[in-house]
C-alpha cells in the first residue's frame, strides 16, 4: 500500500503543470534558442566562424511568395500558404485538420555580431536556407606582437 494518495489521476495533473507551463513561456518571442510549438514556419538555427545559418521549412510555399527582411537585428521570414486539400464532395465533413494554411510570420532575433549587409537566401524542395554573415570585426584574429 502508498503512502501517497492523489484524488485525481496523476497524468491529468501533468497534463495541467504542462499547459501552464506552455500559457506561462509561450508569451516571449522567439529568439535563436526557442520558439513556442507550434509556429510556422519551424526552424533550425546554427552559427559558423563566418555566418549564423537559418533553415526555415515552409513546405508548399511559393518561393515568389516569400519575403524575408532584417531589421533592427530582426530576421522576419513571412508568406502565404494556400490549403492543398483534395476536391472533396459536398457531403464530406472535415473534423481534423493539421496542415496549416493562411498567412504566416516568424521573428527571429539575430545576436550582435550579424552582418545586416551580407544575406544570402535559396528556397528549394520546401526548405527557406538563409545565411547571414557576421561583422569583420567580430571574427576572430591574430594580432602580432611587436
Amino acid at each position: 500500500m502508498s503512502d501517497f494518495f492523489f484524488g485525481t489521476d496523476l497524468f491529468s495533473e501533468f497534463d495541467r503543470l504542462q499547459r501552464q507551463m506552455d500559457s506561462l513561456f509561450g508569451a516571449f518571442p522567439s529568439s535563436l534558442r526557442a520558439s513556442r510549438f507550434g509556429t510556422f514556419p519551424p526552424v533550425n538555427i546554427g552559427t559558423t566562424d563566418d555566418s549564423i545559418e537559418i533553415v526555415a521549412f515552409a513546405p508548399g510555399v511559393n518561393a515568389a511568395g516569400l519575403d524575408v527582411s532584417i531589421d533592427k537585428g530582426l530576421l522576419t521570414i513571412s508568406g502565404e500558404r494556400k490549403p492543398s486539400q483534395p476536391d472533396l464532395s459536398d457531403e464530406t465533413r472535415s473534423y481534423a485538420q493539421e496542415r496549416f494554411a493562411g498567412t504566416f510570420r516568424r521573428v527571429v532575433e539575430l545576436p550582435q555580431n550579424a552582418d545586416p549587409d551580407k544575406v544570402q537566401a535559396r528556397y528549394e524542395n520546401g526548405v527557406l536556407s538563409i545565411t547571414v554573415g557576421k561583422r569583420e570585426s567580430s571574427k576572430p584574429r591574430a594580432i602580432s606582437v611587436q
